[in-house]
């Protein structure tokens, strides 16, 4: 019996094409609702970035891929920060080797080191303002949640190699890169919801589409890859369904006997 089904939004919830909820996925979604089940996010996104969900009332949030999970009243049952000495070293290297966009993102939204054609991308994908430029060195002593990197895979390996060695990795796009303090990602968030709502993981689902849901997918009961989806994340889910654009929550969680 499922009791709790976690999703990721972009690609999952949200198409890339239309940024917005189908109706079936609406429909879908308020359906698990109608019979108990939680319904909960899971996003790489800050809890103010989530946007063009329509009126559908979630159970808890976990975002910026886990590192901080909060429940529908605003209370925050899960955080993890950026360790200091792991920003400072960021800011050397991008300051004495090469320098590339990044940002450091706070519960209040994220800041830019500066602006290129990438970072511009990657906001207009998921349609977010581009983050406001600001000297990162002033944020230092704040509370870090994620560090977003606007770089290719192999500048990103480097850099995690080189400067950011107690941090991992996930991407979701070939251009962009959430950085997240070690065994941080959305399956932590999952085991805090899951531990505030007394579930067992066996009575988990999860859908996703992106390398920052693959620990997500391979952890609950049953994982649920869009077909939109990369191979890596598709090998690590237990389901494929069909693309956001066309009707793949809805169609999985009718295959599973959660909805008509």
């Amino acid at each position: 019996m499922i009791k709790a089904i976690f999703f990721d939004i972009d690609g999952t919830l949200l198409s890339f094409k239309t940024h917005a909820l189908s109706q079936s996925t609406i429909d879908a979604i308020n359906s698990v609702k109608q019979k108990g089940i939680k319904v909960i996010l899971a996003t790489g996104r800050l809890l103010k970035q989530i946007k063009n969900l329509g009126d559908i009332e979630f159970d808890g949030f976990i975002t910026v891929n886990g590192s901080c999970c909060i429940t529908t009243e605003g209370q925050v049952i899960g955080k993890r920060l950026i360790p200091r000495e792991e920003l400072e070293s960021l800011l050397s290297y991008q300051e004495k080797v090469m320098q590339f966009p990044f940002a450091f993102m706070v519960q209040e939204g994220s800041c830019v080191n500066y602006v290129d054609d990438t970072v511009k991308l990657i906001s207009d994908l998921v349609k977010v303002p581009v983050p406001p430029v600001k000297d990162l060195r002033a944020m230092i002593d704040e509370e870090i949640l994620q560090i977003n990197l606007y770089v290719d895979k192999p500048t990103e390996d480097k850099i995690m190699r080189e400067a950011l060695i107690s941090c991992e990795s996930s991407r979701w796009h070939p251009v962009f890169a959430d950085v997240n303090v070690k065994s941080t990602n959305k399956r932590v968030g999952i085991d805090e919801f899951l531990h505030y709502y007394n579930i067992e993981k066996s009575e988990t689902m999860a859908f996703g589409d992106g390398g920052n849901d693959i620990e997500m997918l391979k952890h609950v009961g049953i994982g649920v890859a869009m077909g939109n989806a990369g191979d890596d994340v598709k090998a690590a889910a237990d389901y494929i369904t069909d693309s956001v654009d066309d009707n793949g929550v809805a169609n999985a969680l009718r295959h599973f006997g959660l909805i008509e």
